[in-house]
């Protein structure tokens, strides 16, 4: 980061001599290194209490909404609203550095879209990415502002939970090239339809570049009547349709093999879900001039996010397939029905929690699930809501062996798991990561 202590402050009407340049911007006291901006957010406790903490590890300026003024060992930039500040901050630095903005959104696969666009980028491109989920009013700018000064793309995750979210954070990021990985049912509790979800997405476009892009997948017919408003480029992708077009070719458990226009491509994971995840990739490397060669160099390559689906090993050597940093019905779906077609030595076993927030009709979502438990041999199901999917097992599949679980039964979950799992055993963990799952899955590993 190259800002001055003046620079920064006149963009909030300050009126500073101060050349000293800072360093970074950190949120957290115990972050701050020597040089660095304190931005005192409001959280559990307000960011202002740690202010004695911050000059002690080397902070130099700070944001400051208090009517008392700060210490006078540091220099303090008065603004309205903190938060309001740091993003300002973020906007103001995006454009002095002036790289190409990809922005990745969608109900599903964001983070492991964001993987894959990465790391074709990189082959090309210095670049920087959102680093784990950092993906909302705060960890947005926090990315941007952390990006180094010779970055010439950034990659940039969008979550929401509510309208307007999308709308904030394109603003802040001002996207040339925005992607929408799926239309689901995440966060439906708080937008109330797949409508409203789509119309959230949406947003990602609210200050996409005039010559700019979207890229949105075919089959999302949701979409069709709010792309053709755009006066940006749309483009299409999926399976068998679309512009851009794959076909699967290929599927292991390390690996997915397709066809785009005759050209072989390979993912590290399993899953024709991940196939359209790839498509955006691709697409985006097209319309920034990244060769087809080094394309599929990036794909082959990439290393995901931790926690989507992740290969393990149990402590007696059976296979974890872990995927529980959230879930959806329809990412839920997908996992099961691409790990119901693998062949596995042993058994074939899920674990399944409950999805969250999904609203009123969350009970149907979860008893929809009986129709992609092809091919599985135990279920472990954990959580209330998962009982409407347990219900439906004898009927539809009377021979399957499952077992039901309570919220409070995590323990019992795990001894059963532990004491019944054989080394040749393949088991697959779903479920939103407010249930826990990874807890399970690390004692797997080490007991």
């Amino acid at each position: 980061m190259k800002l001055s202590i003046t620079e920064v402050a006149a963009l909030f009407s300050a009126n500073y001599s101060d050349s000293r340049m800072i360093t970074g911007v950190e949120f957290d006291s115990r972050k701050i290194k020597p040089g660095n901006l304190f931005v005192p957010l409001a959280g559990a406790r307000d960011g202002h209490e740690f202010i004695d903490q911050a000059i002690e590890n080397g902070a130099i300026a700070t944001f400051w909404s208090q009517d008392e003024a700060a210490p006078s060992t540091i220099t303090s930039i008065k603004v309205t609203d903190v938060l309001a500040a740091f993003q300002t901050l973020a906007t103001y630095y995006r454009e002095k550095t002036a790289p190409k903005v990809v922005a990745i959104t969608g109900s599903n696969g964001k983070t492991t879209t964001k993987d894959m666009t990465e790391s074709v980028l990189s082959q090309r491109f210095k670049t920087y990415k959102t680093q784990g989920n950092y993906n909302n009013e705060i960890g947005l700018p926090y990315t941007l502002l952390h990006m180094p000064s010779t970055t010439e793309v950034i990659v940039l995750e969008m979550g929401m939970d509510q309208a307007g979210d999308l709308t904030l954070l394109s603003t802040i990021a001002k996207p040339d090239i925005a992607a929408i990985t799926m239309i689901g049912e995440a966060h439906i509790e708080n937008l109330g339809s797949r409508a409203n979800i789509a119309a959230g997405k949406m947003e990602i476009t609210a200050a996409l570049a005039l010559d700019g892009a979207l890229i949105v997948p075919y089959n999302e017919p949701l979409l069709r009547p709010l792309t053709e408003k755009l006066s940006q480029k749309v483009y299409t992708f999926g399976i068998g349709e679309g512009e851009i077009s794959a076909q699967i070719s290929e599927e292991t458990r390390d690996y997915t093999r397709f066809l785009v226009e005759e050209q072989l491509y390979e993912i590290p994971v399993l899953g024709s879900y991940n196939v359209t995840n790839a498509l955006i990739a691709i697409e985006i490397g097209r319309l920034l001039g990244v060769a087809p060669e080094q394309i599929q160099h990036g794909l082959a390559t990439f290393e995901l996010t931790k926690q989507r689906t992740e290969w393990l090993k149990a402590y007696n050597g059976a296979d974890l397939l872990s995927d529980v940093y959230n879930a959806n019905p329809t990412a839920m779906s997908l996992v099961l029905d691409s790990f119901g077609k693998l062949p596995v030595p042993g058994k074939k076993i899920a674990v399944l929690a409950d999805m969250l927030e999904l609203g009123p009709d969350e009970l149907a979502m979860h008893a929809a699930m009986s129709s992609h438990l092809a091919g599985y041999d135990e279920l472990y199901l954990y959580g209330r809501r998962m009982e409407a999917l347990a219900a439906l097992i004898p009927e539809t599949y009377p021979e399957l062996t499952y077992h039901v679980f309570k919220e409070s039964e995590k323990e019992a979950l795990m001894t059963a798991l532990k004491q019944r799992i054989t080394p040749t055993d393949s088991i697959l963990f779903k479920g939103s990561n407010g249930m826990g799952l990874a807890e399970i899955v690390t004692f797997l590993q080490n007991n």
